[in-house]
């Protein structure tokens, strides 16, 4: 969790060499040099407002400048050795202009896994309570996508793969498996699926209470996902899943 006093409206603690998520990946990797290590790209938890973009004056929200600073993100993620910048935010463009950055910086191997498909979700309440990043006025579904539209998740998809995504994402999982599985249609990248914070929630509340076979549904829960199309799932219950599955 980012500390209040490293907050601002411009989310410049984002890209600091020495900031938090810098120092995470480079001790991580030092401690483990083949783990694979991939970072969030999105400036909702180094703003005091919790929007993914940077704001003006009226409360709209600016893409172009906010793509130059996820540029200067993604970059320092790169430099500190992470292996896959996860641009999560939506603005447009940004795909395309991380990649040109890391490019041209030497940063070649570095892949992106874009959330492509990400939905201006209510399953996002438990992490955001977490990490305090719920945006302090409005919402976020000026640039994140209407639970309603399919037709600009393959568009968004499209986009993204053009601009250079190694792996796209749908974010949230279970209630989109019909997205995760328009989208396998239409590329043969890997598509990985997101089994967000409520979802997580969901499952252990109701096991608290006796009123599911807690192993039994996350099982279920994911082969869903995995049947839908997605070949690679980021979940709350992968330590529990890998402990099952020895």
């Amino acid at each position: 969790m980012i500390p209040e006093n490293k907050k601002d409206d411009t989310g410049k603690e984002s890209y600091n060499p020495e900031g938090l998520v810098q120092q995470t990946v480079k001790a991580i990797k030092q401690a483990v040099p083949n783990i694979v290590v991939i970072t969030d790209v999105a400036l909702d938890p180094f703003t005091t407002h919790g929007h993914d973009g940077l704001v003006d004056e009226n409360g709209t929200i600016l893409n172009d400048p906010t793509v130059e600073v996820l540029v200067k993100m993604a970059l320092s993620q790169a430099a500190a050795g992470a292996d896959f910048v996860a641009p999560s935010d939506m603005m447009d463009g940004r795909v395309g202009a991380i990649r040109q950055a890391l490019d041209t910086e030497g940063y070649i191997n570095v892949g992106i896994l874009a959330y492509s498909a990400k939905y201006a979700s209510a399953y996002y309440g438990p992490f955001r309570d977490a990490l305090d990043s719920a945006p302090k006025f409005g919402d976020k579904k000026t640039y994140q996508m209407d639970a309603a539209n399919a037709r600009e998740a393959i568009k968004e998809v499209e986009l993204d793969i053009a601009e250079g995504a190694d792996i796209v994402m749908v974010k949230p999982a279970l209630a989109y498996l019909d997205i995760i599985q328009q989208i396998r249609q239409t590329t043969q990248l890997p598509i990985a699926a997101y089994n967000v914070s409520g979802e997580y929630a969901m499952i252990k509340a109701a096991a608290q209470l006796g009123w599911i076979d807690e192993k039994q549904v996350i099982l279920e829960s994911l082969t869903s996902m995995k049947r839908a199309g997605a070949d690679l799932i980021l979940t709350y219950f992968a330590k529990e899943v890998a402990l099952m599955l020895l």
